[in-house]
This record gives structure tokens, sequence and C-alpha cells, in this order.
């Protein structure tokens, strides 16, 4: 059975992936995931410098799901490179650094950085909605979207992923604009945005009243838009948004997703990645499917025998 997968050159010994924010570095999670079994590791945002978030509360359930405004809250390039590389080294998977700004030189300045350390993958997080600057300008405007883009692919050493909101009227504009931008690869989706209110005290309950919206409720929205993604640009693509098991990551994978990212799960379920995975490679054994990638947009070819 083949579980490898490429994503723009870079070989992955299965196609789980960890969903940004929600994963750490992967040290909280070393007790109860063993990390050498897990495609790509993709690490929290990391920014130029320490941002601190934003004020609590920042999460709150909700039916289906969770809406964070975390805000990106990080200890800055400097840190992770000197305490979260050498950790996450120790493992036999790859590096996936989701790198976070409020301007475009804030975006290269982490990529220039970056560009001497030992990882594997970038991931441009132009699609974040908790923070007031950068991110969504960045992620709902063609133009934007390419514009930093490039200037991160001009000094990148890495392979580019670009990560994309959902935030818009039509995902495809804004896939197409990063593709000419120079971008390697896509993620999608980033979360949704929403809010909740305390009928009680008759008042918003995040500190900055909506936040992101992820888990299984977006599913079906993540899995219309990668099938689009997929099929508008040139790009390998990471399905993410409410995968939770090994049959969600296949409904990904057959809409078009060469890899998947497990979130939201990952706070329910610190062993998530490793039941999705197993429960990948069953799916494959009882439909005899040999090589993962045969399950990449089959909803375009001829389908999978019963």
């Amino acid at each position: 059975m083949k579980l490898t997968v490429t994503i723009a050159g870079v070989e992955l010994k299965n196609p789980i992936m960890t969903a940004s924010g929600t994963f750490g570095s992967g040290r909280d999670f070393e007790p109860y995931t063993d990390l050498n079994k897990i495609g790509c590791v993709v690490v929290k945002g990391v920014a130029s410098r320490e941002w601190a978030g934003n004020p609590p509360p920042r999460i709150v359930e909700t039916y289906g799901g969770m809406i964070n405004a975390i805000g990106l809250q990080n200890p800055g390039i400097d840190v992770f490179c000197k305490e979260d590389i050498p950790f996450l080294r120790q493992f036999d998977t790859k590096i996936g650094v989701n790198i976070s700004g409020k301007t475009i030189d804030e975006y290269v300045e982490v990529a220039e950085r970056l560009a001497s350390e030992d990882v594997d993958l970038l991931e441009l997080n132009i699609s974040c909605p908790n923070v007031k600057e950068g991110g969504v300008a960045f992620g709902v405007d063609p133009f934007m979207a390419a514009l930093v883009t490039g200037a991160v692919k001009k000094v990148a050493r890495q392979p580019l992923i670009v990560k994309l909101s959902p935030n818009v009227t039509d995902i495809t504009t804004i896939a197409k604009a990063v593709e000419d931008g120079g971008a390697d690869a896509v993620s999608l989706i980033n979360t949704l945005i929403g809010s909740r209110i305390d009928i009680h005290k008759q008042k918003f309950i995040l500190s900055t009243r909506q936040g992101g919206l992820s888990g299984p409720a977006i599913k079906p929205v993540a899995i219309r838009m990668v099938y689009e993604v997929a099929n508008a640009v040139n790009l390998p693509v990471i399905g993410m948004g409410g995968i939770m098991s090994g049959e969600d990551a296949v409904e990904f994978m057959m809409a078009g997703a060469n890899a998947i990212a497990v979130g939201t799960a990952n706070l329910l379920d610190p062993a998530a990645t490793m039941n999705i995975l197993a429960e990948l490679e069953t799916f494959m054994r009882n439909k005899q499917i040999e090589d993962v990638n045969d399950i990449v947009g089959v909803v375009n070819k001829a389908a999978i025998s019963p």
C-alpha cells in the first residue's frame, strides 16, 4: 500500500498534515501522538516578533465546532528557530511553517529568516480573520493576494503554500491570483467568520465579537471549495475544514486534495491524526486501493467500485 504524496516537490510519507494553530510545534502532543507517523507537522503561525494575541475570552464552542479569536499569538521567529525546529528535527516528519504578518515587509522578513533554516515547506497565512491588519485584506483581494505571494516567493528557499480564506465570493479568483503570484501549492479552507452572543448577559461572548469558525460544521463548505480550486488551478491542494475521521479525509481527497490537514479534531483528541491515518489505511484496504494518489479527484474520474 502506497501512502506517499508529493506537495510542490516535497515527498510526505502520507497525506496527513496538521492544521496551523491546532498543533503548536507538536511538543504538547508527543505523549499521545507518534510524530514520526505524521506526513508533515505544520506549526502555529510564526511572525517576525512576538504577538500577544487577543484578550480573553477568545474561544467558544458552538454547534458542530468552535469559534476562536486567538489572534495568532506566538513568541516570534527567533524563539521558533531556537526551540521548535530542533525539537521537530528529532522526528521523521516534514516541517511546515505557517508565516504571519501585518504588512508585506513582515511576511518577507520571516521568509528571509527561514531561508537558512532546516524546514521543508512555508505556508503563507493571508487568510486569518482574527487579525485586524493584514490577514483579511490580503486574503480577500486578488491583487493584494498576488502581491504578497510574489514578494514572499522572491525570498523563499522552501516551496510556498498559500492558505486561502473562505470568506470571499469566489475562492477560485484568489486561488488563480496566488498561482499567478508564484505559489507552489494552496491550502484551504481557513476558518469562516462567525459570532456567538450570550443571551443572558446580552453581549458577544468573544472579546473581539467575531472569530474563526472551525470544526465539522464547515466541512461541506470546505469540500465544495476544495473541489472548485482543484479544478481551477494547476497546483497541489491541501484540504482542511472539519476533518474528524479517515472517511472525512477520503472525501477531501476525492474532491481533489492531494493531502489533508487535521485541525479542530486535535483539540478534541490529541491522537486524532493517528486515528485518521489508521482509518484511511483501513478504507484503502477494504476498497483494494494500492496507491492513495488514486483517490485524488476521483469524482472527476470513474468511480471507485464499491
